[in-house]
């Protein structure tokens, strides 16, 4: 799996966490159901999907940054 991730390029990661990751801008809605879940009253299904859509992208590009961190280190010792 991390072979796939990389293969593609982090410029598509980085905008596809800022767009879909962010989306809608005013304000981030991935933040309003962080909050939510934080508060306790992330209940229904639609909102719990809402939270997945709009947090994979942004786990997508940590999963990136983490491979090309551990191939960082790789390629210096």
């Amino acid at each position: 799996m991390l072979k796939r991730i990389d293969e593609v390029p982090l410029g598509f990661y980085l905008l596809f966490a800022f767009t879909l990751g962010l989306a809608p801008f005013a304000p981030p809605h991935v933040l309003q159901k962080l909050g939510m879940l934080l508060d306790g009253s992330l209940h229904k299904p639609i909102d719990v999907f809402d939270l997945l859509l709009h947090s994979f992208p942004w786990l997508l590009l940590s999963l990136k940054l983490w491979a090309m961190s551990r191939q960082n280190i790789a390629d210096r010792g």
